[in-house]
């Protein structure tokens, strides 16, 4: 992960955005740009959370990691959010390991500056009190999604929710990694995308993934896409009242 100097362009992250200019001129004297690199561990479980971060285009997931190895995505977090929540939560570990799926920039401050910004029960606290119901949503509708849906649906709203946040119809995944963010076999992902596929909905080669037929992709995810993408439309605006 590399650090450059603060970069003169529009904010990309939407927690970021949706400051005050007075707010976000008291926050950049503790930011830093950042690239994540794939397959990159912001933190592991049960290790100190000494910075948080505000991706861009970046995706990081939320993985459970079991006894046997075997890795669930528990949550996603993009662009919408920000990654060391249990920062303001009162503790500084978690029981999930942050990792980087998708490279891009973002940025970065350390947590103690993060938790006193915070504790001015400033917009920030209110942004983040906000999107902390945002990914709660997330991962219980995830919860939901994994026990009650088939691949399929599940597929359709996680390639979804990638496409919204790189703000991209094409990206690069493998279908083991699929499959380990949806918990399920390979087979499966290679016959539920097969489905896709076949209805031209998707292309899929070698792990390149494009979505051809937006609204028809739409229509073969499940209502959890739309619960999640309506609660953060919702709560993540400049002009949201709790």
């Amino acid at each position: 992960m590399s650090i450059s100097n603060l970069p003169q362009e529009p904010i990309k992250n939407h927690i970021l955005a949706a400051l005050s200019s007075a707010e976000y001129q008291r926050l950049i004297a503790h930011l830093e740009p950042v690239e994540f690199e794939i397959k990159q561990v912001l933190y592991k479980v049960g290790e100190p959370i000494t910075h948080v971060y505000f991706p861009h285009q970046a995706i990081i997931s939320l993985v459970s990691i079991l006894e046997d190895g075997t890795s669930v995505e528990a949550g996603i977090v993009s662009n919408e959010g920000m990654v060391g929540l249990p920062v303001i939560w009162g503790s500084n570990t978690t029981t999930t390991t942050a990792l980087v799926q998708v490279a891009d920039g973002g940025m970065r401050m350390k947590a103690m500056p993060l938790l006193t910004e915070f504790n001015r029960g400033s917009e920030l606290q209110s942004l983040l009190l906000r999107y902390t119901q945002i990914l709660f949503t997330q991962v219980t509708q995830t919860a939901v999604c994994n026990r009650v849906h088939t691949i399929e649906e599940r597929l359709a709203r996680w390639l979804l929710i990638v496409s919204d946040n790189m703000q991209s119809d094409k990206f690069l995944l493998t279908q083991e990694f699929i499959g380990e963010m949806l918990g399920c076999r390979r087979s499966g992902v290679t016959v539920a995308a097969s489905i896709l596929s076949r209805a031209g909905i998707i292309t899929y080669k070698r792990g390149n993934i494009a979505i051809l037929d937006r609204k028809h992709l739409e229509d073969a995810s499940c209502e959890c896409y739309s619960i999640i993408k309506n609660e953060s439309a919702r709560l993540l605006t400049k002009k949201s009242k709790l």
